[in-house]
């Protein structure tokens, strides 16, 4: 089914269920509203002219967001004279979803909002000991130096790894992976989420780690290392 409506000077073929950018609205954005300048409405075959307008017809919508067109640049000037203006200006909008077409003027009751199923009971708590030893740092695997809780060596002894056999890790790179305190392949391959984000941010390489999959290469090193 669909309708022709009248607002802001201009005619609009609507369905239900279409997004219309039109001129600005007096309501909130959230709001219903009601067109009951109707011109047409048509269904399959069926059409109803309005003479002018179809007697008892209304559009329902909901008002989505109210906005600013685009800039539009209005030149003036006169002929053989100095005149001349440049005049900006952004028209108001708002943008409508169409809810409803209704012929005979009623409103259809709004749908209630399906309810949310209860979420199930959690289980019991685990006893405090093995919640403390779950957010408890992991310790470095036996024979490595200990790690901070965010997975770095404050002080390295020995040889680090060669970590430039990761992808995307240079010279450059490494060396700054040093200087956090991160030398070998399984602290890589042990980066949670917001260590790596931490890390990224030090490094000033967003998203690096991440879309070179730095970690799941240092998994593999780490198993020949």
């Amino acid at each position: 089914m669909f309708a022709v409506i009248k607002t802001g000077g201009k005619q609009y073929k609507v369905s239900e269920g279409d997004t219309l950018v039109i001129e600005r609205l007096d309501a909130e954005a959230g709001k219903d509203v009601t067109f009951d300048n109707v011109l047409m409405l048509g269904s399959g075959e069926s059409v109803t002219v309005g003479a002018p307008l179809v007697a008892g017809a209304t559009v329902s919508a909901e008002i989505s967001e109210h906005m600013r067109g685009p800039k539009l640049i209005t030149r003036k000037k006169r002929q053989r004279q100095t005149y001349r203006r440049t005049i900006g200006h952004k028209q108001h909008l708002t943008t409508v979803t169409i809810t409803s077409i209704n012929a005979d003027g009623t409103k259809p009751a709004k749908k209630a909002a399906p309810k949310k199923a209860a979420a199930p009971k959690a289980e019991a708590a685990a006893p405090k000991a093995e919640t403390a030893a779950a957010e408890a740092p992991k310790a470095a695997p036996a024979g490595k130096p200990e790690v901070d809780a965010r997975g770095r060596i404050a002080k390295l002894e020995g040889k680090a790894d060669n970590l430039k056999k990761i992808s995307g890790v240079g010279p450059v790179l490494e060396k700054k992976l040093h200087a956090a305190g991160i030398y070998f392949f399984w602290q890589v391959a042990a980066l949670k989420a917001d260590q790596i984000a931490e890390l990224e941010e030090e490094m000033s390489f967003p998203g690096r780690i991440t879309r070179d999959e730095w970690v799941k290469q240092a998994e593999e090193f780490a198993k020949d290392a």
